[in-house]
């Protein structure tokens, strides 16, 4: 362990992902690129204060939500992860986090939570440390309030296939905006960057089959840009299925 003041508290990593929760890397890229030093600790969420990952501990200040960790490390530390961006790019930057994180990432757990191969390698190992004769209803339970979840928020009440095409859009609206750039909104990487590789590294993660994978396959700048920061964040991280 540092002695850094922060403490930011992670699923793990998992699903060929440093951390199989896209608001996870979300935030740790967002301190690195902050230059903060912090802490790791895996938790899960129901331990979590609002029942979701992550959240940090600064001097036992309790921040949830990966939004309002980086308003609470930009306004206490002095940093500006934005900086060099006007008001029209800002505002700019805020869309693509709302198309990332209210539409694209909903598709991204539908495929990865109710498609039943992908439950199956996947998310459904979140129940193997619970007693054996309770985990097929443990298994169960999860993929029923997620389905739940999915279908409050609306994505959920499509057929797959129309939940694939909603989320291609997505992906094809971000392919043009990021266009021949290195970072979404320029030369240099900004917070809405962070965000971006969170969700996209997600869906284009080769340990899972999915049309959103594809998708991202057939747009080369996208590969590139996951690729781009996987490097700069993550550098000892290898892909793996």
């Amino acid at each position: 362990m540092s002695s850094s003041s922060i403490t930011l508290y992670t699923s793990r990593a998992g699903f060929g992902l440093p951390d199989t929760s896209p608001f996870v890397i979300k935030s740790e890229v967002q301190l690195k690129m902050a230059g903060l030093p912090y802490d790791r600790a895996s938790t899960i969420p129901p331990q979590a204060p609002n029942g979701k990952l992550p959240f940090i501990n600064d001097h036992d200040e309790i921040i949830s939500d990966s939004t309002f960790i980086r308003a609470h490390v930009e306004r206490k530390y002095g940093v500006d992860l934005d900086e060099g961006l006007d008001a029209r790019q800002r505002a700019e930057a805020w869309a693509i986090e709302r198309l990332l994180e209210d539409h694209l990432y909903f598709a991204m757990v539908w495929f990865r939570w109710i498609d039943p191969d992908n439950f199956a390698r996947g998310p459904a190992h979140f129940a193997d440390q619970a007693p054996e004769a309770d985990r097929a209803q443990v298994r169960h339970d999860m993929q029923v309030r997620k389905a739940a979840d999915l279908h409050a928020q609306g994505l959920g009440r499509h057929a797959p296939a129309r939940i694939a095409d909603l989320g291609e859009r997505s992906i094809n609206a971000l392919s043009q905006l990021l266009g021949d750039r290195d970072y979404l909104m320029g030369a240099s990487p900004s917070g809405v960057d962070a965000t971006a590789f969170g969700v996209l590294a997600g869906v284009s993660t080769p340990f899972f089959d999915t049309p959103l994978r594809k998708a991202v396959e057939t747009r080369p700048n996208l590969v590139a840009y996951v690729a781009r920061m996987m490097q700069r964040h993550y550098p000892d991280h290898a892909w793996s299925r």
